[in-house]
């Protein structure tokens, strides 16, 4: 029998369940004898987390069910559907043609979302981009873009779409409303140890993804020592259940598996990450960004409809920046979120560190690779990140980095700046950048940007 297709946007999609008719122990005993849940069980499952109709207890010992004996590729399905429609559901469909956004399971100078956007908005695809913050050591798009003076994500629906119909993208945060199961399911994974369960990542991803309303998703799965996911083997199996997700509710979905084992670009902060996504929009910036975010949003194009193939909605997105169309769509987004746009043109209007130093090579030789996720931990440490969700990101703080993998250096050549908010800070951040970055005598075969793509 084949598998049903949901569609969630359907009426009555994620209509409650009668919590009567389930004794949540049968759940929990089914999924601990290895069996599978229907698809009305599983909604009544996120219908009790909703409505607190039974305690955290018994939600917790199902979490870990789920996590020592999986889910059936329905029941993943299931759970997303259910989990999406647990809150809003945006709604964009007056808007003609495809709506579409990408993905990122986040790394080490990832800004791609910041320059990606608004060249897909420029070439005929709407982007209604709901981002996050920073997590563990990987930095969030939100932290990014708010070192632009004046820039609001904090976004109602009618703000939103708005700003979306203006500048043919948007660039929010979640708000409470959106897949508010996914909120208390996650709460108790991290304190239950089942955060580590590939159906319960997927459907934590795919249903704030899947509430956005889009037609179309691009995943970029990243894979390596900057990572979450540090074998090609474990984000294979992640990105493969994503894609299953998105064909299983009707959204057209790619994953490519790309390469975290040193820095994206050569900007690690926020508002310096910032600067580095703007020059890319000028038709600059670092080679490897420039490529995955032509490879990311020509996808997207194609997945749109308006690429016939890869390689045309690549060019597409070079051409964006080229000409200047994906430039005027930021402006026009960052005016419209209350920031001021003429940072577009003048990135030296981002706030600036108190303390600059140069780290130079202790020797000659070539750089064999970085302690990725450790130079997101000295962004932290210089206060560009967080510890607890309470602390105050500093934008201005960063690294910049003069050297990839592969580079030739000479002893006393610069390899990189690093930002800081008083001199200690700056002495700390030097000294740990100085293990962080690898020089010896070779620097080994220099893997590949894109290393599988999942359709």
């Amino acid at each position: 029998m084949p598998r049903q297709v949901w569609n969630f946007r359907e009426p009555g999609y994620g209509r409650a369940v009668q919590p009567n008719r389930f004794r949540f122990t049968d759940l929990i005993a089914r999924k601990r004898d290895r069996g599978a849940l229907t698809a009305d069980e599983i909604q009544a499952v996120v219908d009790a987390v909703t409505q607190k109709s039974v305690p955290e207890y018994q939600i917790s010992a199902w979490l870990m069910a789920v996590f020592l004996n999986g889910m059936t590729a329905d029941e993943r399905t299931a759970l997303t559907r259910a989990m999406t429609r647990s809150g809003r559901v945006l709604d964009h469909r007056h808007l003609p043609g495809c709506k579409a956004d990408k993905h990122s399971t986040g790394g080490i100078g990832d800004k791609v979302s910041i320059c990606l956007a608004p060249a897909v908005a420029a070439c005929g695809v709407w982007v209604p981009m709901v981002s996050g913050r920073g997590l563990g050591h990987t930095g969030g798009t939100l932290d990014k873009l708010e070192a632009i003076p004046g820039l609001r994500t904090r976004l109602d629906v009618p703000e939103f779409t708005r700003v979306l119909e203006a500048a043919g993208f948007v660039m929010g945060g979640q708000s409470a409303d959106i897949a508010p199961a996914d909120k208390t399911l996650y709460a108790l994974r991290d304190v239950t140890a089942t955060v580590e369960s590939l159906p319960l990542i997927a459907s934590s991803i795919m249903s704030k993804k899947l509430a956005e309303g889009i037609d179309a998703l691009v995943l970029d799965v990243k894979v390596g020592s900057g990572a979450f996911m540090k074998t090609l083997a474990d984000a294979r199996a992640l990105a493969t259940a994503l894609v299953e997700l998105g064909k299983g509710v009707g959204v057209a979905t790619t994953a490519f598996l790309t390469d975290m084992d040193q820095p994206l670009g050569l900007a690690i902060g926020n508002a310096n990450e910032t600067a580095e996504a703007i020059d890319v929009l000028h038709g600059r910036g670092p080679a490897d960004l420039v490529e995955l975010t032509a490879i990311l949003g020509g996808e997207m194009l194609r997945l749109g409809g308006v690429a016939r193939d890869l390689d045309e909605g690549k060019a597409a997105i070079r051409a964006s920046f080229a000409d200047g169309s994906a430039l005027a769509r930021m402006k026009t987004m960052v005016a419209l979120q209350g920031g001021d746009p003429t940072v577009c043109d003048d990135t030296s209007r981002l706030p600036q560190p108190a303390f600059r130093g140069e780290l130079r090579a202790a020797r000659s030789g070539v750089v064999t690779g970085f302690e990725t996720a450790g130079l997101g931990y000295t962004i932290i440490a210089l206060g560009g990140g967080r510890n607890t969700a309470e602390d105050i990101v500093h934008p201005e703080v960063g690294i910049d980095l003069h050297v990839k993998r592969g580079h030739a250096v000479k002893a006393g050549d610069v390899i990189a700046l690093v930002g800081a908010r008083s001199a200690n800070d700056l002495a700390m951040g030097l000294g740990r950048l100085a293990s962080q970055i690898h020089i010896g005598d070779e620097a080994g075969a220099e893997p590949a940007l894109i290393l599988e793509v999942i359709h």
